[in-house]
């Protein structure tokens, strides 16, 4: 009989142990995870902070052309703005992230890393332009909101108990009306349709942080080599951070003062 409660004792403490090892990998794992998608968001701050100090002069010598808003732009910022090779710079991230997307698997995970900083570089090229619509207040509040309500719902996804796998098939069948909305608002113009694709895509993006937080700590399986969990955080956090970057544009059209 006392044989049989060691027995017992032992089994219950070498399962403790399994349960606290992966608890601990699931932490560092997730951590990982989170410090990248901070580290893009940062190089995008500074690639678009970067972008548009470089596009806008306040020397009208300088100045090759005067925005609406009386803000005057260089000659870089006149070719990146203003000449075709803007549509470079607002569809080489969309390239660059379907690359990503479907070559992670083959490519090592330095090279991955580095195309996500590349990536996050371009998006912050591309989104500089909201410095010549909306004011850097108001662009700074917006970033703080985004962050907190992020945070607050990735924790949600992180630790509720619910499956949010259905809840994650309505949301993708919503971003794909959301996206033909935009579409076709390009060719409408309405300011009514701008504002409900707007308050639509905050409600879209705001699910998806929580549901795509609980299939990145799905996705952890303690037995990944460090070459597949390396693969699977950069994923992961290219997830978080495609999440927090849309989320913050469409809050910004609620809450951005336009110049």
């Amino acid at each position: 009989m006392a044989d049989l409660r060691n027995y017992q004792a032992r089994t219950a403490s070498v399962g403790s142990r399994a349960d606290a090892s992966i608890d601990e990998g699931l932490r560092s794992y997730m951590l990982r995870v989170y410090n990248l998608m901070a580290l893009g968001l940062a190089i995008t701050g500074v690639a678009a902070l970067g972008t548009v100090s470089l596009a806008t002069t306040g020397d009208p010598a300088s100045a090759v052309a005067t925005l609406g808003n009386g803000k005057m732009l260089t000659q870089f910022g006149a070719v990146i703005y203003g000449s075709p090779l803007r549509w470079v710079v607002m569809l080489a991230p969309l390239a660059l992230v379907f690359f990503l997307s479907f070559r992670v698997h083959k490519m090592s995970v330095s090279a991955a890393q580095t195309t996500f900083w590349v990536y996050a570089a371009l998006v912050g090229m591309s989104l500089s332009s909201i410095f010549l619509v909306f004011t850097t207040g108001s662009i700074v509040q917006t970033f703080f909101i985004t962050a907190a309500s992020f945070g607050a719902l990735s924790l949600w996804g992180y630790t509720t108990k619910r499956d949010l796998t259905g809840m994650g098939s309505f949301l993708f069948m919503g971003l794909i009306g959301l996206i033909i909305a935009m579409v076709v608002n390009i060719f409408l113009a309405s300011p009514a349709l701008q504002f409900a694709i707007s308050g639509i895509g905050v409600l879209i993006f705001a699910g998806l942080t929580a549901y795509d937080t609980q299939q990145i700590k799905e996705m952890y399986y303690e037995g990944d080599g460090a070459v597949v969990a390396g693969r699977k955080a950069i994923m992961g956090a290219l997830r978080l951070y495609l999440d927090f970057i849309n989320l913050f544009m469409f809050l910004l059209q609620f809450l951005g003062n336009r110049e």
